[in-house]
Order: structure tokens, then C-alpha cells, then sequence
């Protein structure tokens, strides 16, 4: 509470709220997290089950993504984003240099 003290919203939630009992209070964090720990778990499983039935890239499962998007790889994405026309994409593995590739968005549409 020190990095990010606004006492001003810590008067006025003081000064308008009553106190909790502590056993009250308790009683409420433990019912809380049980309840987070159940939506999580769940999100979890959702997860699982979309990666395991194939659904894991959900934009080109529902059709957002376009066909010349799917073939993008995260670099030519980038230079589109970036609107760079020509370049030279290099890969490493580790400190070797594996491939180098060259690409060209000008007949690309932004």
C-alpha cells in the first residue's frame, strides 16, 4: 500500500464503510478463493479441451483469419505491421545462423 497510497480514497472509504468483523472477514476470503480457484481450474480445462479438439488457433477455427494471414509467419507479420516493402528475414538456432530468407510485402495489401 505504500507505493500506490491515495489517502484521499482511503479517507473516504474509511469514513464511509463500517469495520468488518474479523471472523466475518475470514470467513469471506476463504468462500472467495474457493470460488476463484474453481473458475480457474475451469478456464484450465477449457484451454485443454480447445487445444486437444484442434481449436487452439481459434481466429482461423472461426474464420477470422484470412488464408494469406495463416501462411504469415510472426516476422512478416511484423514487417506488414511495420510497413516494411523489402527486407531479408535471418534465422538462429542458438548462436548458428540457420536460413535466411528474403520477402517483398509491396504486392501485399496493409
Amino acid at each position: 500500500m505504500a507505493l500506490f497510497e491515495i489517502k484521499w480514497l482511503r479517507r473516504l472509504i474509511r469514513h464511509k464503510t463500517s469495520p468488518i468483523p474479523a471472523e466475518n472477514a475470514a470467513l469471506w476470503k476463504r468462500r472467495l478463493s474457493i470460488g476463484y480457484a474453481l473458475l480457474a481450474w475451469q478456464a484450465f480445462g477449457l484451454v485443454l479441451y480447445m487445444v486437444y479438439s484442434g481449436r487452439n488457433d481459434w481466429p482461423k477455427y472461426y474464420g477470422l483469419k484470412t488464408d494469406e494471414e495463416i501462411e504469415l509467419t510472426p516476422a512478416q507479420e511484423f514487417s506488414k505491421k511495420l510497413n516494411v516493402t523489402k527486407g531479408k528475414i535471418i534465422r538462429y538456432s542458438g548462436f548458428s545462423r540457420v536460413g535466411e530468407e528474403d520477402f517483398d510485402n509491396a504486392d501485399r495489401k496493409n
